[in-house]
C-alpha cells in the first residue's frame, strides 16, 4: 500500500484571491499588459479546447483570454502575471507533518494536487513547514496533465510510488475530487470531518486502509 496527499485543504491553507480574474488583471497591467475592458467575461469563458478532465495552465488560459480580444503579449509577461497573482501565504494545518510521518511508516508517500498555476506548488511547499524530501513522488495536474478526479491522475501516482492504482489511498479534504481514487479500487480518506493529529492516530494504530 501506499498514501498521497491531496495539499491545498488537506496538508496547508493559502490565501487564494477573492476575485481571481481582478488579481491576474492587476498582475498584467503592473507588466505593462493591456487589459481588456471585459475582462471578467474573458477570464471566465473558455478557450481552450481540451479532454474532459486534462488539466489546462492558467497562463495558457490567460494567454488565450487576452488574443479572444486582440491583445497578444509574450508568454513570459503572462506566466509572471499569473505567479505574480497566486503567490501565497501559507499556513501548515496542525498535524500535517506527523500525519505524513505516520504514512511513511506503512510504505511510499506521495503528494497529489490539482494545481493549475505554475510554481505553485513549490512556492507553497518552500513556505510550509512539511520536508519536500518527505514526499517519494510529487504530482501536480500542471505536470501531468489531468486533474483530479479523472483516472489517470491517480495511475500516475501509483506508477511514481511503485503500487498498483488499487493499492493506492488518497487522504484530501474534497469527495468530488480526491474521491476519484475509488474509481480504480483504491481508497479515500476524507479529512474535511477530522483532523490530522487523529489521522495520523489511526493510521499508527489501524494500518493503511484498503477500498
Amino acid at each position: 500500500m501506499a498514501v498521497t496527499f491531496d495539499l491545498f485543504g488537506t496538508l496547508v491553507d493559502v490565501d487564494r484571491p477573492e476575485d481571481p480574474a481582478a488579481a491576474v488583471a492587476s498582475a498584467l497591467c503592473d507588466r505593462g499588459v493591456e487589459v481588456p475592458s471585459d475582462w471578467q467575461a474573458a477570464y471566465t469563458e473558455q478557450h481552450i479546447d481540451a479532454p474532459d478532465g486534462a488539466e489546462v495552465l492558467l497562463p495558457v488560459h490567460v494567454a488565450a483570454a487576452l488574443r479572444s480580444r486582440g491583445v497578444d503579449t509574450p508568454d513570459s509577461a503572462v506566466r509572471n502575471a499569473v505567479v505574480a497573482a497566486f503567490d501565497p501565504a501559507v499556513d501548515t494545518r496542525a498535524g500535517a507533518v506527523d500525519a505524513i510521518a505516520a504514512a511513511a511508516e506503512a510504505g511510499p508517500v506521495g503528494l497529489l494536487s490539482n494545481c493549475a498555476v505554475p510554481e505553485l506548488v513549490g512556492r507553497t511547499l518552500i513556505r510550509s513547514t512539511l520536508d519536500r524530501d518527505a514526499f517519494d513522488a510529487i504530482v501536480t495536474s500542471s505536470g501531468c496533465g489531468w486533474r483530479k478526479p479523472h483516472p489517470n491522475i491517480f495511475r500516475t501516482a501509483a506508477d511514481e510510488l511503485g503500487v498498483a492504482p488499487e493499492a493506492l489511498c488518497h487522504v484530501g479534504d474534497d469527495p468530488a475530487t480526491d474521491g476519484g481514487i475509488t474509481s480504480l479500487g483504491g481508497s479515500f480518506l476524507d479529512v474535511s470531518d477530522r483532523d490530522l493529529e487523529a489521522l495520523a492516530t489511526q493510521l499508527r494504530r489501524e494500518g493503511v486502509p484498503e477500498e
